[in-house]
Formats: C-alpha cells, structure tokens, sequence
C-alpha cells in the first residue's frame, strides 16, 4: 500500500493536500498533532479499491497430496482443500477494512466538527439563522444550502426572500374553485380528506350554486366514510356519488359533465399501500387531477415519504393541513419546496367552511419562522450544530436521525 504523510498547521489544510493529491474519495487512515500542526496518513481510493477487491477473491486452495501405492504406477490422489483456515484468513481481511472503513468516516466526523466550530466562531450571525432554520423544522440539508450560499451581510429577511422564491402558490387562474373540473384528494388516513372536500365544495357553491358542484367518494371501506361526506352534501345541498373502480368511475363522471366542479374524496392510504397503484391507473386512465394533502403535524421522514410515493403526473399541488396543531410549519414547506409542490391553500381547523385559508406567503413565512421557545425540549443549540451538521453532505439528515446518533 502507498501510504502517504501529510502535515499542516490545520486539519483543514491538511484535508485540502490530500484533495489536490489524492482527490476527494481519499482514505483517512489516522492523525496526530505534532509540532506546528497535525499529520494525517491517507491512501488513495483507487489503492484501497483494489485493496478490497483483492481481499474479496478466493485464494488459491492449498492442497494436500496423498501417494498410494499401487502395482504399476503411483496415483496421485487429491484431498479436499482446508477451506475452513482461508474463509477465517479471509474473514480477518475482511474485519481489517471495515475497521479502516470505521475509522475513515470516525476521522472525516471530527474533521467536519472541527471545521464547523471554527465557522460558529467565525460568523455567529449564520450560527443564529442556522439555529431559527432547525427549530422551525427545516431540515439540515436545506438549512446547510442556505447559509452557505448567503451573502456576508444577509439576515432573516434574506432567508424569508429565498424562501419564498422557492415556494410556488397557486395563481387565481390555478386555484382549482375558479379553474373547475374534476379534481380528487388523496393522501394517508387521517389527514383530513373529507372535511377538506366538504371545505372547498362550500367555497364553491357559495360562488356557483350547489347545482354546479357535485361530491364523490371512493371510500367504501370505512364504516361511515359515505355517510359522513352524504351529511356535508345534504348541508351544502350537493349531491353525493360512490364510485368503485374505474369504470364506475368513467360512468359517473359522464352524467356530471355540465357541473362545474366535481371533488372526489378517496380511501385513506399508507404511502406504501399495495392498493396505490390501482387508484393512480383509475384516475390516470379517467383524466382526474388530484392534490396532495400534507399533515403538517408529521416528521420530516415521514412526510418526504408520502410525497415521493404519492406525487406523479396527475398531481397539481398540495394542502397541508392540520396547521392549527404543528408547533412549527417548516417540515411541511420543507417538503413542498423539495417536491416542487405547488401550495394551493391550508387547512387549520375542523369547520366548514371557515378554516380553509388561501395562502398568504408572508404570513405563512413569518409564521414559520416565528422563534420558539428557547426551553422547548427538542430545540437545537449552538453547541449542537457541529454534530449535527458534520454528517450532512448530499444527503438530508433529519432531527430523528440526529437524536438516534446522540443517544448511541
């Protein structure tokens, strides 16, 4: 192996030598301080490439030769290789680089700590804009992309800017009351499907006329589903369809045609449900639209995982909903920034039709960027940054996996 000593005056200057030399896939395989700086042994990828691979090829069997005598002429026999003495070789080989495997990421950690306490130092002003943006429910990845990418001079205004650039709201010629047509809410159990659609067939017959809307609803599962959205219709004096597959479907939706807007409540799903995939091809194959609703109240996994699995061609936005009882809302535009979800309106309450809102960007910035408590149990500290920031590279880290990492 040719491993290679480099000494700096810092850990970052060492790590940029080894960059320029050896590129960014390096292997770290120790450091020390010494005098004037630190040293740092590395080897080349590509040498611990090859280095691995050759570790992973089955060694030549040794073979034990057996001479028994016969008449004529010897016959060589061959015995069964020891096998069981190369796989426990091979199994050491094996433990030896997942241990420099282990201590490259370890070193790579510290380093990364290292250099982000120098930065908290450096420039507190981008640490408190770190903090706000965590404790908001932002997640570290997107967190990280803005402070590095903020000018010297910039504050929370400059955040709230970016911020709202990258947040898309649905025009008045968007907003799917004015636009008409035939548009399904779909997303997990309990996040507000019906009272969501009784919310907005309201705001369409108080502007059209309960003639112009009419209700449908593909949940035959629940016991009291229909019955619930047969109340809202009754209310609102619309009428209420059940529809099961997607000729049903097809069918329903041609005796509807001279209504202005027809809403499609939808069975409840989990985001890995095996029955997905059949109501995406029955509303692909009858033209629906559909928006995604989000449950504000949901972890930052858990959210990013319904959007992934429910978001496709047919989907024109979102609503997150349960936004009354989320302490904080940056999870939820976290998420419909990610997913370039276009934010249609939000849902915070349970009436009908009150508490179904049009989005006001400043407001809703202002509001999810509003300081918590600084007491408040899971609220992240200064201190906890460089931990917390030094495993976020390509991939997004969330507040679970960071308090996973703290307690082993």
């Amino acid at each position: 192996m040719n491993v290679k000593k480099f000494v700096a005056t810092t850990s970052r200057e060492a790590l940029r030598l080894i960059r320029i030399e050896m590129g960014a896939d390096a292997v770290i395989l120790s450091n020390r301080m010494v005098d004037g700086g630190v040293e740092i042994m590395a080897l080349a990828s590509a040498e611990f490439a090859q280095l691995t691979h050759e570790s992973k090829q089955p060694a030549p069997a040794p073979v034990r030769a057996a001479i028994v005598k016969q008449e004529r002429a010897p016959v060589i026999v061959m015995a069964e290789p020891a096998t069981s003495s190369i796989s426990t070789m091979q199994l050491e080989q094996q433990g030896i680089l997942n241990e420099i495997k282990f201590m490259r990421n370890m070193m790579q950690e510290q380093m990364d700590c290292q250099s982000w306490s120098d930065r908290q130092q450096r420039d507190p002003q981008r640490t408190r804009i770190l903090r706000d943006l965590l404790n908001a429910g932002f997640s570290a990845s997107l967190s990280r992309q803005m402070i590095d990418k903020m000018p010297a001079a910039a504050n929370m205004e400059w955040v709230r800017r970016v911020l709202g650039n990258n947040l898309r709201i649905a025009t008045k010629q968007e907003d799917i009351i004015v636009r008409g047509g035939v548009v399904a809410l779909i997303g997990p159990t309990g996040v507000g499907k019906t009272t969501t659609t009784a919310k907005l067939a309201a705001r369409a017959v108080v502007r059209y006329g309960a003639d112009k809307v009419a209700l449908l609803t593909t949940d035959s599962y629940r016991i009291g589903a229909h019955e619930q959205l047969r109340i809202y219709g009754k209310i609102l004096g619309v009428t209420v369809h059940t529809v099961r597959d997607t000729e049903d479907l097809r069918h329903t939706l041609s005796g509807l045609k001279q209504k202005h807007l027809v809403l499609i409540d939808t069975i409840g799903m989990g985001q890995r449900d095996s029955r997905m995939a059949a109501q995406t091809e029955m509303f692909n194959a009858t033209g629906v639209q559909r928006l995604l609703l989000l449950n504000a109240t949901s972890s930052g996994d858990t959210l990013n995982d319904v959007a992934s699995m429910y978001n496709g061609a047919g989907v024109i936005g979102c609503i997150p909903t349960k936004l009354d009882e989320a302490v904080t809302f940056g999870t939820v535009l976290d998420v419909a920034m990610r997913h370039k979800l276009t934010l249609h309106y939000i849902a915070n309450g349970q009436r009908v039709p009150e508490d179904l809102h049009e989005v006001n960007m400043e407001y809703l910035l202002h509001r999810a960027l509003k300081q918590s408590a600084k007491a408040a149990p899971f609220a992240l500290h200064e201190l906890d940054f460089p931990a917390l920031m030094a495993g976020v590279g390509g991939a997004p880290i969330t507040r679970e996996e960071y308090a996973t990492r703290m307690r082993n």
